[in-house]
């Protein structure tokens, strides 16, 4: 028999995803966090957004962090050849962690 460990990242009380490592658990955990921070920010602005779009809207830009740091640093879009690289590099990252989505 063998012995597996596994980390669940849990919010409200909910189970959202299992990882193999602590440290990917932790980094979707962070990832979690600032999509919470922001839907708060949208949800207190003054563009009218609900509860729904707040929240998809704040964990596509925590998805995207790094495209939305080189726009706040350039003011540009970042060259699509990089972003294709780094899609590909966490497309091969994604099949390292062996997440498992919680229902």
């Amino acid at each position: 028999m063998a012995v597996e460990t596994k980390f669940v990242v849990v919010r409200k009380g909910v189970e959202k995803m299992t990882f193999a490592s602590k440290k990917e658990a932790d980094a979707h955990d962070k990832l979690l966090d600032m999509a919470d921070a922001f839907t708060d920010w949208l949800l207190q602005s003054e563009m009218g957004m609900d509860e729904t779009q707040a929240e998809n809207l704040g964990l596509y830009l925590a998805e995207q962090k790094e495209t939305v740091q080189h726009i706040l640093r350039t003011s540009k879009l970042p060259d699509p050849a990089v972003v294709a690289d780094k899609t590909e590099s966490d497309a091969a990252d994604a099949k390292k962690i062996r997440a498992v989505k919680a229902a």
